[in-house]
């Protein structure tokens, strides 16, 4: 027996909330810290209110080096602290749970990358930015959602490529490149809950709204979307496209900030056969009692190996070139 899952719509929002006494007390310790807040967008609605920046990591990350903070505090997962480390090595560091992790970045142990690397020593590494730094201490071009397809046009024909760690997002730009892709077999564990099935019913009581897709989704589903883009291309879609409703094939926590910044439209989160919406639980498990916590005590704090964080640099870098 089959059950109806209610669609989760999230009607265009009206004004901001106040902000709480815990997250008053956070932002005066952040000016006493000479600290700056970073928020990925699956950060929680009271999070992402209380941040500087809020958007994809890398981005995060080179908003943080512009700035003249001290401390940067990211909220996030942990990979993606690291890779504010990485490339703003002079500022501490510091992520409100360590044990915020991410399936992706697990999937790729850098110790199996370096024995792969090691028996093929020919092929060239293109890393997706979700993974350790480690793995991109190994990397030979790191890439991001949004900018993957640009980079594997860069690297020459004849040249075999592995793409780490991402299976999905890997066969999804070999689809558009038209290049021959080896895959590590990794993948987010919520974006491969998303079903072509449950969306297909969703689209039926929504038959105007365009689906908006991340390519960490199933094949199936992205062969459904009207688009796929990264979650910061997401904003921009929204914004511009003139339609009213947007179904939202991503985690959920993204819908807060199109929410913020597209006051006027309904958002109505992508389902999965189980669920109306989907969420990652390591995101989650930031809090404003941990952001609180981790800014007064500065702690835990991300460190990195010099060697690692020098040659993880390398292909960020040479990513930002490539991407020109």
């Amino acid at each position: 027996m089959s059950t109806t899952i209610e669609p989760l719509v999230f009607e265009p929002k009206q004004g901001e909330t106040p902000l709480s006494a815990l997250q008053e007390d956070i932002l005066a310790l952040k000016q006493e810290r000479n600290a700056v807040i970073l928020a990925h967008n699956y950060q929680v609605d009271a999070i992402q209110q209380v941040a500087d920046y809020v958007g994809d990591s890398l981005g995060l990350a080179y908003q943080a080096a512009g700035t003249d903070a001290d401390v940067i505090v990211f909220c996030g997962v942990h990979f993606m602290a690291e890779t504010a480390k990485i490339v703003n090595p002079s500022k501490t560091v510091v992520l409100p749970d360590m044990d915020a992790g991410c399936s992706l970045a697990d999937a790729c142990p850098a110790d199996k990358l370096a024995a792969y690397k090691k028996a093929n020593p020919d092929v060239v590494v293109v890393a997706y930015i979700n993974c350790s730094a480690g793995v991109k201490a190994l990397a030979d071009v790191i890439c991001t959602s949004g900018n993957a397809e640009k980079i594997i046009e860069r690297i020459p024909e004849d040249k075999e490529i592995l793409f780490v760690p991402d299976q999905n997002l890997g066969r999804w730009v070999a689809k558009r490149t038209g290049r021959k892709l080896l895959l590590w077999p990794g993948s987010c564990y919520i974006h491969v809950l998303f079903s072509a099935q449950a969306l297909e019913k969703l689209k039926l009581q929504f038959p105007d709204a365009p689906i908006v897709a991340h390519p960490e989704c199933p094949e199936a589903v992205l062969d459904r979307a009207d688009i796929v883009c990264s979650t910061e291309k997401m904003i921009h879609f929204c914004r511009d496209n003139e339609a009213e409703k947007f179904i939202i094939v991503t985690e959920s926590g993204i819908i807060n900030r199109l929410r913020r910044e597209i006051p006027g439209k309904t958002f109505i989160a992508g389902p999965t056969d189980h669920c109306a919406c989907n969420e990652c639980r390591f995101m989650k498990m930031n809090t404003l009692e941990k952001l609180r916590d981790c800014l007064r005590d500065l702690s835990p704090e991300i460190t990195l190996p010099e060697d690692i964080r020098q040659k993880a640099a390398v292909p960020i870098e040479r990513m930002l070139e490539w991407s020109k």
